[in-house]
């Protein structure tokens, strides 16, 4: 099965990069992905499989494909979403979506799911189990369409659960893997301070928000640099600071708004709770009062260590021509809501190299100019490929 697999795909690669321009043409945001959703349906229009669309809350769907025989079930997820972004990458099929990009290579991971499945199909008499393909609207958005997709039920029966992220850390034919915490976890905050306004000549007849919220927001960094164990990693950056007035009047209301990362769930707990307690201390210090919205958006993403090592394991063994190295990444600080299915299914999410060729200094992922080297979603497709093919070999 394995060789007709990948005899499939390396045939149909120029089919993988079509459904990627496509895809790049006609992007559309998170939670608004409704022509994608359909191009994806109609794609798996008469096979053999079940198709369940709009899973979770929004455009979500899950194509089954069940083996010729009964055995263990698999998950294999990619996102479709794009992001606000006006493209300046100079390539001909440029978005036609002004201000719309696919700017974290969610096209290229559509596409190649795409066409793996399509092969599984063709040898799912040969499967020994199940297979649930994953298209998930919404990664780029809070909350997200992970967790709904999860909380729908509809991936209980799963046994293990794989996917991918493109990534410009190395060159095309590169599968890289971390085990463990791997991607940071990500919370959003909004505090409101309310003071008294005033006068600027009278600031004692006053209560200056603007003073007790510049204190907060050096205040804060403190969390990062004495409450939190420095062989782990915490961030907590001031994105919006909403204190625009009158240059004479004391403000009496500001808003502070931020995103905080977390390399564990140990440091999420002790960043919650030291910002909490420097709210409630900045209300005594400053007698102001304060609305503080704290939502965690996706949690830390964590890779089951043994299957992560069998990933690694199976690739490094592979003699695959257009797999020509697997190595260990570092762990990444931007966040993905992948790591919602993790929490409730072992699995791994690994990377793969899309530097496009002569590029030394790529633009990362979410850049205007972020391009791929196309020769990656080959990859993509032949990795998740033998990764599957072997899950099933050891069941």
């Amino acid at each position: 099965m394995r060789e007709k697999l990948m005899e499939m795909l390396e045939t149909r690669k120029d089919e993988m990069v079509e459904i990627r321009r496509y895809l790049h043409e006609n992007p559309e945001l998170s939670f608004k992905e409704e022509k994608t959703a359909q191009y994806i349906e109609d794609f798996y229009k008469d096979k053999e499989v079940d198709i369940e669309t709009n899973v979770g809350n929004g455009h979500g769907i899950i194509v089954t494909i069940k083996g010729g025989s009964d055995g263990k079930t698999i998950g294999i997820r990619a996102d479709f979403d794009a992001l606000p972004i006006k493209e300046e990458a100079d390539v001909p099929f440029k978005s036609k979506h002004d201000g719309v990009m696919h700017a974290c290579g969610h096209d290229a991971h559509t596409a190649y799911l795409l066409i793996l499945a399509d092969s599984l199909i063709k040898c799912k008499d040969e499967i020994k189990g199940t297979i649930k393909i994953i298209h998930q609207h919404a990664e780029e958005v809070p909350p997200g369409g992970a967790k709904s997709i999860v909380e729908s039920g509809k991936l209980e029966d799963l046994d293990a659960i794989f996917g991918i992220h493109v990534l410009p850390l190395d060159q095309a034919g590169t599968v890289g893997y971390h085990s463990g915490y791997s991607f940071n976890g990500r919370t959003y905050f909004k505090l409101v301070i309310k003071g008294r306004g005033g006068h600027g000549s009278s600031p004692d007849k006053a209560n200056d928000a603007i003073v007790a919220g510049s204190h907060f927001v050096t205040a804060i960094q403190t969390i990062i640099s004495r409450r939190i164990n420095p062989m782990t990693a915490g961030v907590i950056t001031v994105g919006s600071f909403d204190g625009k007035g009158s240059f004479n009047v004391i403000k009496d209301t500001i808003e502070i708004e931020g995103d905080i990362r977390y390399s564990n769930n140990e440091v999420q707990q002790v960043i919650k709770k030291e910002f909490h307690r420097m709210v409630h201390g900045l209300e005594e210090m400053f007698d102001v009062s304060c609305e503080l919205t704290y939502t965690p958006d996706y949690p830390p993403l964590y890779n089951d260590p043994e299957l992560t090592e069998f990933v690694a394991e199976v690739l490094k063994q592979t003699e695959d021509k257009d797999i020509k190295d697997v190595k260990e990444f570092p762990k990444m600080a931007p966040s993905d809501d992948f790591a919602y299915y993790l929490e409730n299914t072992p699995g791994s999410y690994f990377y793969i190299g899309c530097t496009p060729k002569g590029v030394e200094e790529p633009y990362f992922n979410h850049h205007p100019k972020f391009d791929i080297d196309e020769d990656a979603i080959l990859v993509a497709a032949k990795a998740v490929g033998h990764v599957t093919c072997s899950y099933f070999e050891r069941s």
